[in-house]
């Protein structure tokens, strides 16, 4: 009886058929597959330009972390250099520069040309002082600021 439950298939199996794929459309599918993986396009960054690695150097040069003159290439002292900075500050040791490293260098982007940079108010606040005294009192009664 044990090797009849055994031999017999469960009742709740489901049987699934697939067709042999044909050679002709095997061959294809490589072909595709294999075509697909020759043609990956790289993504990201993958070299520094060297008007942008001299400008990195001077910036460098500038915090101490590296001597002599920029090169525009970017070798083995002027990765280690960059390291070293970002180490500095906490942040990765990645071999290509950190965005914050670059802020940081005064290298960041430049907003001047921005469409409304010029435009643009960029007045300060009024002054504390021209704030109606019962608007400040509400103010600081409702932060919970006892004056």
């Amino acid at each position: 009886m044990i090797s009849a439950a055994l031999v017999a298939p469960p009742a709740f199996a489901a049987t699934v058929h697939q067709s042999a794929p044909s050679s002709a459309s095997s061959s294809a599918h490589k072909l595709t597959h294999s075509r697909r993986r020759s043609s990956r396009r790289v993504r990201g960054q993958q070299a520094i330009q060297s008007d942008r690695v001299t400008e990195i150097q001077q910036a460098l040069i500038r915090e101490h972390y590296l001597s002599g003159e920029a090169s525009g290439k970017w070798d083995s002292t002027t990765q280690a250099a960059m390291q070293k900075y970002q180490s500095d500050n906490g942040w990765q040791t990645k071999l290509f520069p950190d965005s914050r490293a670059i802020k940081r260098l005064g290298l960041g982007p430049d907003y001047s040309s921005a469409i409304n940079a010029k435009s643009g108010n960029f007045a300060p606040p009024p002054s504390a002082a021209s704030i109606p005294s019962s608007q400040a009192a509400g103010f600081a009664q409702s932060s919970g600021v006892h004056q």
